[in-house]
């Protein structure tokens, strides 16, 4: 009898043409599912006739309580090298093997700039005006070169995101808890000498932190507050590193000039949710990670994952 495997959060229905799964096609079942259990009792019941789980990022938790709920599963393959809502001391209690696969950090940088350039050409008002036979030019872009572009964080993904504002004729000033000025001169950017420096200078804020607990909330009413009204924030990376409240009060009340955001506290983002309705905001629906490359990836590695399982030599193992 052939093992299952159960592909999650597979929205494209995308896992298992993307890449080939013939290698493990005679001791695996895959399956793939499109649509997201919010609950962990959905979860629970989806999960009970599996052997294999294949999440995607960090979006869906593997608390104690769920996995001691799974005795069948015996390998769990999450994409990328790092997550942090897998509970490691229960998969090993209950005998789940977690695999990791590698991750390019390209695409949230192309996205990241997407959603500025976005964000100050105006494209979308232009675009649906103009699908709509709305007015012929209504907004006044906003110029990069020359403005100063204020980054959180200076990582793989943020000193990527530096270079190509470098490259867009823009001031770049970066800060984070441990940022030291080698690291800042080692990319070609100003240190901001504090956290607080950086919002109220910056024309552009693009957040490219970890989530932990010395981030989280890092961007709150106060610092909010500190962004000039003509201002743009960007976040493609923790949607908790911004208090989502305080996001939704600034774009109403028109503290900023907008907000490009592709993570959320819920996801998918509940259809009444206010972010969908809230004004000067360019979202996507966490596109960050979502490309040819990344998914061949994940889903590449994923069988050699199981492969690997399959020959008693589990490759790339987290925990």
């Amino acid at each position: 009898m052939r093992l299952r495997c159960a592909v999650l959060d597979d929205f494209q229905d995308i896992a298992t043409s993307i890449v080939d799964w013939s290698p493990v096609h005679d001791r695996v079942e895959v399956v793939g599912f499109t649509e997201h259990f919010d609950s962990e009792d959905d979860l629970a019941a989806v999960l009970a006739g599996f052997d294999i789980a294949v999440t995607l990022r960090e979006r869906v938790p593997f608390p104690a309580s769920l996995l001691d709920r799974l005795p069948r599963l015996k390998l769990l393959i999450a994409s990328g090298m790092r997550n942090s809502v897998i509970d490691y001391a229960a998969a090993e209690r209950n005998g789940v093997t977690v695999c990791g696969t590698q991750s390019s950090s390209t695409p949230p940088v192309e996205l990241t700039w997407a959603l500025l350039l976005g964000l100050a050409r105006g494209l979308v008002t232009e675009n649906n005006a103009l699908r709509t036979g709305g007015p012929w030019q209504s907004t006044v872009g906003v110029d990069l070169h020359g403005s100063r572009l204020g980054l959180l964080g200076l990582g793989k993904v943020g000193s990527r995101v530096a270079r190509v504002g470098l490259a867009f004729g823009m001031e770049v000033t970066a800060w984070s808890r441990h940022l030291t000025k080698e690291r800042a001169d080692e990319v070609g950017v100003e240190l901001a000498s504090s956290k607080e420096e950086l919002l109220h200078s910056s024309d552009f804020v693009s957040v490219h932190l970890v989530l932990g607990e010395s981030t989280r909330g890092l961007l709150g009413a106060a610092e909010l507050a500190l962004m000039k009204p003509t201002a743009y924030l960007v976040n493609t990376s923790r949607s908790a590193i911004v208090d989502q409240e305080a996001l939704l009060t600034a774009l109403r009340e028109d503290r900023i000039a907008g907000a490009g955001v592709d993570v959320f506290d819920v996801e998918p983002l509940p259809s009444d949710h206010p972010l969908r309705t809230a004004p000067r905001l360019l979202a996507t629906p966490h596109l960050g990670y979502v490309s040819q490359l990344n998914y061949r990836t994940y889903y590449g590695q994923a069988v050699e994952d199981i492969e690997a399982y399959l020959a008693g030599a589990p490759l790339r193992r987290l925990g």
